[in-house]
């Protein structure tokens, strides 16, 4: 059972969740567990059970076995306490097509206890809102745009963002990421947690605290993001010929030019190197990976070189 008392209970623990959809197994024995005040990423190639697993959060597809739970409690028994903590935006999003933007923003308002007007008015304007038009003629970006703006506007402990920046144009993306994600979490230091699946793993580099890859329903890999970057490391050797015989063990060979070898190391780079020395290289160089590129090599086999 949870325990509502608890002082400072995970945002989200999900404990071997599994959600079966007729014999497909979209999620199969998840376990996930993201601490308050973290921006925490959700990675996974398409059909991994990203979704699935945050429509168990919501209470929105009921779990095959597991559980899940939002600041201890079961978003089954205690929706209520669930969704009034935190905001959703889906990666297809819809309003009512007679409602204009206005009508819109006013309508989600009416739902919560607090709404911030002065982030809403800074929002409306940063993205060029039309607060008069339609949402029935909003572009696919925009749509998000204004879904954006209801998410962060009440100001929720936990926000929910499943591939948030689909539709949004570049330079819209970068200021979304940079400033609105930013200021939310800023706004009150180690209490509002975001969880954001995306496959634009690159453009919340510089935000992500901690990720889990997902694949096939289950967790691969779940790292603190600085920790996942010390730990892999791309290795650049060039000799004066062709290497032969070169035994890089779990190492994963990247890319082979002639006498130049490119090599990705997990947590193995120091006996990478070693290796790479036995065999009299010109030159050496070491640097660490960005997370999409953790997240691509996670999900690529070992190869090794004769």
């Amino acid at each position: 059972m949870p325990n509502h008392m608890s002082q400072d209970p995970l945002a989200i623990d999900v404990r071997q969740l599994v959600r079966r959809f007729g014999r497909t197994d979209a999620v199969n024995g998840l376990n996930l567990k993201v601490r308050p005040g973290r921006c925490y990423g959700f990675f996974g190639r398409n059909g991994a059970g990203k979704t699935t697993t945050i429509k168990c959060l919501l209470n929105l597809v009921r779990p095959t076995s597991g559980e899940a739970r939002v600041f201890g409690f079961d978003p089954r028994a205690d929706e209520v306490a669930v969704k009034s903590r935190l905001a959703y935006v889906p990666d297809h999003v819809a309003f009512y097509p007679w409602m204009t933007v206005r009508q819109t923003l006013d309508y989600f308002a009416a739902f919560r206890s607090r709404w911030n007007r002065a982030t809403e008015a800074a929002l409306v304007s940063q993205f060029r809102l039309d607060v008069r038009q339609k949402t029935s003629h909003l572009s696919k970006g925009q749509r998000t745009q204004v879904a954006l703006v209801a998410a962060v506007c009440p100001e929720p402990e936990l926000l929910v963002l499943d591939e948030p920046t689909s539709g949004l144009d570049p330079i819209v993306r970068r200021e979304f990421i940079q400033t609105v994600i930013g200021a939310y979490q800023e706004g009150d230091p180690g209490r509002r947690t975001v969880f954001v699946s995306t496959h634009l793993i690159s453009e919340f580099e510089g935000l992500i605290d901690e990720f889990t890859i997902i694949d096939a329903g289950r967790d691969v890999l779940t790292l603190e993001a600085d920790v996942a970057r010390d730990r892999y490391q791309r290795i650049h050797a060039r000799f004066s010929t062709t290497p032969a015989g070169l035994e890089l063990g779990s190492a994963l060979v990247l890319r082979r030019n002639g006498r130049e070898l490119e090599i990705l190391a997990d947590g193995n780079g120091a006996e990478v190197i070693e290796r790479l020395r036995a065999h009299g290289p010109e030159a050496v160089t070491v640097e660490g990976l960005s997370l999409e590129e953790i997240f691509v090599s996670t999900l690529q086999s070992p190869a090794v070189i004769a």
